[in-house]
């Protein structure tokens, strides 16, 4: 078995060898490409200002096409003509997969399961989460002490409370939590290795073994969780193959994108000193602005794909049916069509048009109020506690197109974090 186990990684290394010299030819002539190389991943903006020169809808080398435009973006994503997956593909995913629910379903199961989920992260239920939240951000910052990583300590750990909280996943480790979002997440851009495999199919299985447990927990013993109202929902809106996909994805997807906006919020803010202490005058005015700037300017997920379910004409082009359309939400947010020097971080900015850092249309993301009143409170209390925050080493990324985010953020403050009496909290 070892022998065995050693010949296919060395037959993994070499077929990875092979594609490395294959693909950096192939870049040269795929821009497309090259948001998947460290250069793609560390500047997209870079890459994504060249697709821009090849006009608002251009094809790949895939037959398929891909746009820079916030407006043909915004369309694509609202038109019924689009859908998730393409009408010839029915077959379920592999074990080794993350299956993405509600997300990667079209109506009429996109209707019905999102319907199931909707309800928790209403306005009512989040007005309820907001002093839980900033508890939880007073206490992360009571503990990180004058040197911390980011990451680790305050943008991972609070999203992770807040949604296993809201499910009713008890005893939620961090570490643990945010290594299933970095396998899972960077799963998206594809399986790299045999041992990316196998760590993305530990994640499945560890996530399965949560659920089916919980799920078990909540028939004998229901509460005022989300968990339990999809158990309630078991056979009538929700099938039970399709109780743990759920999960899954509320679960990875509720911290995913919180941590990422946060990072991606205090490392721009970091590299504009001024926007910083800008930020540090004024926090409750304008916390909740800078993280809209920052859902413009550097958004945690950079690109979706939506696939005509018929053949639609499109900026003068034919999109036929089961070709996609790769929608850069990154660059879309950075039309200079649409925003005044788009590439400039300004926290001042009067958004004069919708970003679409959430997607847009039935498949805008479900969770956005709550990762906004999140990033929001930890970002405004970052800057009361600690206005001499700067950093103390150098930001590694995520290694991902997709998801977009700091993976490790070392930062530091010229004093402990000191309590801000912010008085009754309404």
């Amino acid at each position: 078995m070892a022998d065995l186990r050693r010949t296919a990684a060395f037959a993994a290394a070499l077929y990875r060898r092979r594609l490395e010299f294959a693909y950096h030819g192939y870049v040269r002539r795929d821009p497309v490409s090259l948001l998947h190389l460290r250069a793609g991943r560390d500047n997209p903006y870079a890459v994504y200002d060249g697709l821009r020169q090849a006009g608002p809808l251009a094809p790949t080398r895939l037959n398929n096409w891909v746009t820079t435009s916030h407006r043909v973006c915004s369309t694509v994503l609202r038109d019924r003509r689009f859908g998730v997956r393409a009408s010839e593909l029915t077959v379920p995913a592999p074990d080794d997969e993350f299956d993405m629910s509600f997300l990667d379903r079209d109506p009429p199961d996109h209707t019905r399961l999102r319907r199931l989920a909707q309800p928790a992260f209403s306005p009512r239920h989040m007005a309820g989460y907001r002093p839980r939240i900033e508890a939880r951000v007073d206490d992360l910052l009571d503990r990180a002490g004058t040197h911390f990583d980011l990451v680790s300590a305050f943008a991972a750990p609070l999203p992770i409370a807040v949604i296993t909280d809201l499910m009713g996943v008890p005893d939620a480790d961090a570490d643990r939590f945010t290594r299933y979002g970095t396998v899972i997440g960077s799963a998206l851009d594809g399986i790299r290795s045999l041992t990316h495999a196998a760590r993305l199919k530990a994640a499945n299985d560890e996530l399965r073994e949560l659920f089916e447990s919980l799920f078990a927990l909540r028939r004998r013993t229901p509460a005022d969780d989300v968990i339990s109202r999809i158990v309630a929902a078991e056979g009538d809106q929700i099938q039970p193959s399709e109780m743990l996909p759920m999960c899954s994805l509320l679960l990875v997807a509720g911290f995913e994108t919180t941590v990422n906006l946060i990072g991606n919020a205090v490392n721009a803010l970091l590299e504009h000193p001024a926007q910083w202490a800008d930020l540090c005058a004024d926090p409750a005015g304008l916390a909740a602005a800078a993280i809209e700037e920052t859902l413009r300017w550097d958004p945690p997920v950079q690109r979706t794909a939506r696939c005509a379910l018929q053949d639609v004409e499109l900026e003068g082009r034919t999109v036929a049916r089961n070709q996609f359309v790769v929608t850069l939400l990154g660059a879309a947010n950075r039309d200079p069509q649409v925003w005044r020097d788009a590439d400039r971080f300004d926290i001042h900015r009067e958004q004069t048009a919708d970003h679409l850092a959430f997607s847009s249309g039935i498949h805008y993301c479900v969770g956005a109020p709550l990762a906004r009143l999140e990033a929001t409170i930890a970002l405004q209390r970052l800057a009361e506690r600690m206005p001499g925050l700067h950093r103390t080493g150098p930001l590694r990324r995520r290694r991902s197109s997709v998801v977009r985010g700091p993976l490790h953020l070392p930062v530091g403050s010229t004093a402990p974090a000191r309590r801000v009496d912010h008085g009754l909290t309404a």
